[in-house]
């Protein structure tokens, strides 16, 4: 029986850290499931990390669907959160239910989506329809060039206001998840004791109810520059499936992220 977001709001109360991982094929659904991943995140970044674009905006309805089926396919228990990718949902409300009801027909348990208090009623939308949400704040990666490239987010006192009044209205517009990527550890620990819903840190500190990584960054097999939140698992590990799992026990026992990969 899969995992839900009931089962994910019951770890937040009991200060039970989720761990989440991207994950785009059934192999590394089985693997990373075996190793003790609860969410598998069919992200857009597969753009970058199986395309190879230099950023998430190429990605279409078509690939996250594609690759939703396969992810869904390899695990048994691992809830399965699938990206509304860029142009798949900001036309309407409308647009982004018809993009939402294709991927929850891939096999999607709950989609993603970037945006605060601009994207509320459209979460309110598809949450009346009964599609579940996890919305994402701080760096959102479909607007990296609007925000100037990949930025540390929410810095000064009026941008975590609004950071944290964009949390707030995704929460009352029905999301049951937020990601938080990129915002100083300080900021994401407001949000998170604000809110009731779990929040996801992608380089947003501890404090956060869970944490999530692209799966090739944390095992060092994406080339380029990594990111400063980023941690090569693989070097503590003989095998893929050891790093895996060491990430894994390093989320739950709240020993990953250190101050080395925090804003």
């Amino acid at each position: 029986m899969r995992l839900t977001l009931t089962s994910f709001a019951a770890l937040r109360a009991r200060d039970e850290p989720i761990v989440m991982l991207t994950c785009y094929d059934a192999s590394f659904a089985a693997l990373t499931e075996a190793a003790g991943v609860e969410i598998l995140l069919v992200g857009d970044s597969l753009g970058m990390v199986m395309q190879g674009h230099d950023t998430t905006l190429p990605v279409t309805l078509t690939d996250i669907v594609y690759h939703t089926q396969c992810v869904v396919r390899g695990a048994q228990r691992a809830m399965v959160l699938a990206d509304l990718p860029f142009g798949a949902y900001q036309a309407s409300r409308e647009q982004a239910f018809q993009s939402a009801v294709q991927l929850m027909a891939a096999g999607a348990q709950a989609v993603k989506l970037e945006g605060g208090q601009v994207m509320a009623e459209t979460i309110r939308f598809l949450v009346d329809r009964g599609v579940p949400v996890c919305a994402h704040l701080g760096l959102t990666p479909q607007s990296v060039h609007q925000l100037g490239g990949y930025k540390v987010q929410g810095r000064d006192d009026a941008a975590a206001k609004t950071l944290l009044d964009d949390a707030r209205a995704v929460e009352q517009a029905g999301a049951q998840m937020l990601v938080l990527e990129m915002i100083p550890a300080a900021l994401s620990k407001q949000v998170t004791t604000a809110l009731a819903i779990p929040t996801i840190g992608i380089g947003a500190g501890i404090d956060c109810s869970g944490q999530v990584l692209v799966l090739q960054d944390m095992l060092d097999i994406y080339p380029g520059k990594k990111a400063r939140f980023v941690r090569n698992f693989m070097t503590e590990g003989g095998s893929i499936r050891d790093g895996i799992r060491r990430y894994v026990e390093a989320v739950k026992a709240k020993t990953f992220p250190t101050a080395a990969h925090t804003y």
